[in-house]
């Protein structure tokens, strides 16, 4: 952006998810480098999580506004995030956050923000900016294979994926189908890419540096680090198997993605999972639970970042099976290959720097400078970095 152009501002309103609010956050710090100023709207509860990744300077561009949903039974003010969210009160948080439009029309009333980017579980939110005349930008914080697989499901319901190797598999195709009917908002919107959008390692507390001690004493690449999240509940049997499998591979439990003895991460494979397992250069042991998740195993298997624990017919996981893959990543030659590639593909992100994210103000800026119903929707999306690679 160059000095003739005003500082715009910025409304982002992201879905009351980790992984949708990381996203929101760090695409925030990299408009803030291009002179936005940006209104970072969500519950109490969720903004609490998030102010301490704001560093000093970040704060003097980024304002947080609080959205209050309103009082529903069994939904207290720390259930107002998905973090720790007991399943069966999803549907309520939903529903109470459906219900929270009008308070939110209000905070676009009191701001009159240049421009909205939404995510897209709030389809009311865009129709009350456009209220205002107020452009809005849609902001899909998944992979560019989850987007091109239900752009195909939509348009070529008949057809095969053209690529064999990224599918949905039988146990999974019911709850698939729930997520489709919700992809159509997708269409007949520009795409613009924005990049891997990662959040850098900050200073510890002295917990975590225990952490990294223990870390310290084990060998290169000898060490597992197991996370599914913090949205999904394993259940008892998911937890057995996996604990056993881990056991079986002879390989420990760690925290931390970017010490040098990790040498794989058992993984949800949730997209901001993918990429911090892809920043620093550690091979993926997927375990897919629901959503994109399964599609996104597919193409860590498919790039040669990662191996995809494969499930019985019925959807459940087996400990040998598990331990199987870990033993694969960890201690054999093609786990090795497996970090190369990782890191390869680590060093492509690093040399891209903000190429896309340029590209995206530029958009923005069109945006708000024509300012008419017909030019308000977009839609942003992080690629995947393997779409870039010949």
């Amino acid at each position: 952006m160059d000095g003739r152009q005003k500082r715009m501002s910025v409304l982002m309103f992201p879905w009351l998810a980790h992984g949708h609010a990381s996203p929101f956050l760090e695409l925030a710090k990299k408009l803030i480098k291009k002179n936005f100023f940006i209104y970072f709207c969500s519950t109490p509860v969720n903004l609490n999580s998030i102010k301490p990744k704001i560093s000093r300077k970040h704060s003097l561009s980024i304002q947080f506004v609080e959205l209050h949903l309103p009082s529903l039974p069994d939904l207290p003010p720390h259930y107002h995030t998905t973090n720790g969210l007991p399943p069966h009160l999803m549907n309520t948080l939903k529903k109470a956050f459906d219900m929270s439009s009008l308070a939110f029309d209000n905070i676009l009333k009191t701001l009159n923000p240049d421009l909205l980017i939404y995510d897209f579980i709030q389809p009311w939110a865009p129709a009350l900016a456009l209220s205002h005349n107020i452009p809005a930008v849609h902001f899909l914080c998944a992979s560019a294979v989850i987007a091109s697989f239900f752009f195909h499901t939509i348009k070529k319901p008949c057809q095969a994926f053209p690529f064999p190797e990224i599918y949905i598999d039988d146990a999974l195709k019911t709850k698939f189908s729930n997520l489709l009917e919700n992809s159509s908002v997708l269409l007949n919107k520009k795409t613009v890419p924005t990049g891997p959008l990662v959040q850098d390692p900050t200073e510890e507390d002295d917990e975590k540096k225990q952490i990294f001690e223990w870390l310290s004493k084990k060998t290169k690449s000898s060490t597992v680090f197991v996370s599914f999240g913090s949205e999904y509940f394993l259940s008892k049997e998911e937890r057995e198997e996996l604990a056993y499998g881990i056991e079986l591979s002879q390989a420990p439990q760690a925290k931390i993605l970017q010490h040098s003895s990790i040498g794989g991460f058992v993984s949800h494979c949730g997209w901001g999972s993918v990429m911090e397992s892809l920043k620093f250069g550690v091979p993926i042991i997927a375990v897919p639970m629901h959503l994109d998740q399964p599609l996104n195993a597919r193409l860590v298997d498919d790039i040669g970042v990662g191996l995809e624990v494969r499930r019985n017919k019925d959807g459940s996981l087996e400990r040998k099976e598990i331990a199987k893959v870990i033993k694969e990543v960890v201690a054999e030659k093609d786990g090795e290959k497996m970090r190369s590639k990782a890191r390869e593909l680590n060093n492509h992100i690093k040399k891209k720097g903000d190429e896309d994210v340029d590209e995206v103000v530029e958009e923005l800026i069109q945006l708000c400078e024509m300012k008419t119903a017909a030019s308000c929707y977009s839609s942003l999306q992080r690629r995947a970095v393997c779409l870039d690679i010949e």
